[in-house]
């Protein structure tokens, strides 16, 4: 998976392959019409409405594929935290959750000699001790 290009359009189209779901039911949950899911399939954005409601249905969580991107692609704060009051009615999440999709991608950037783990460190963020421990768990 490229987490850099996304094309959630294409992403759907092989989940529902992969997966053997009936295009007929997730018409009928979208109430869309074939002609409509196929030309979804060669959407590379979709509206967050749909793509709630295609997740619901092919029991996979789109949004997840975005918060890949922002893991590894968003600037990092550098330390800078940005302060909510603690009334605030804005949800806080953490960066720093790394999926196994995550892990892989990192690991396999290394495993090729993509780059290096100084690169990997610099560019994503990762702090090295993670990455040592990633590298001794998985490898």
């Amino acid at each position: 998976m490229n987490f850099k290009e996304i094309h959630i359009g294409e992403l759907i189209r092989k989940i529902v392959k992969e997966d053997q779901l009936d295009p007929y039911k997730i018409c009928n949950y979208l109430e869309l019409s074939e002609t409509e899911l196929t030309k979804m399939y060669h959407s590379k954005s979709l509206d967050s409405e749909q793509l709630l409601k295609l997740s619901k249905v092919i029991k996979y969580d789109l949004f997840r594929v975005y918060s890949q991107h922002l893991l590894l692609y968003a600037p990092t704060n550098n330390g800078q935290h940005t302060t909510r009051k603690s009334n605030s009615e804005i949800p806080v999440f953490r960066k720093s959750i790394y999926t196994k999709e995550i892990i892989d991608f990192v690991l396999e950037l290394i495993q090729n000699k993509t780059k290096t783990q100084a690169e990997i460190t610099e560019l994503y963020g990762i702090p090295k001790t993670t990455l040592h421990n990633w590298i001794k768990k998985y490898k």
